[in-house]
């Protein structure tokens, strides 16, 4: 998909359908994604919708990355790739796969929680894929 796409194309429609009310939280981080990366890409796939430049900084899913007693209704999960773990609570799930690459999930159940903190980790995450 081009730099253009919008939230709304039918391949985004179709990922969420099972989930429609975890749409909006989508479209708000997809939004904040586009600001702030003007030229980003995205690549709708089954499991997760991928953003990248050259490289995948950032992925939004459905993924349970927690007991669902302990999951908003709706949520979205937001992976970045980081050098190093984060120190927040915001960080449902954490590792490292390899020495120096870190998987954080994040999940997002409002988007007021799509946040200058927020974007500081996905700025982080996009200079960190720019650098391999």
């Amino acid at each position: 998909m081009c730099a253009g796409g919008g939230a709304a194309d039918l391949e985004t429609l179709l990922f969420f359908e099972k989930h429609p009310s975890a749409l909006p939280l989508y479209e708000a981080l997809e939004a904040m994604l586009r600001e702030t990366f003007p030229g980003v890409h995205k690549r709708v796939q089954k499991t997760q919708i991928t953003f990248y430049d050259r490289h995948v900084f950032a992925c939004a899913s459905l993924q349970r990355v927690k007991r669902k007693a302990e999951l908003p209704d709706p949520y979205l999960v937001l992976t970045l790739g980081l050098p190093a773990p984060l120190s927040s609570e915001r960080a449902a799930v954490q590792c490292e796969p390899y020495p120096g690459r870190w998987t954080v999930h994040i999940v997002i159940g409002s988007a007021a929680e799509i946040d200058g903190e927020l974007i500081a980790w996905v700025r982080q995450a996009y200079a960190f894929a720019l650098a391999k």
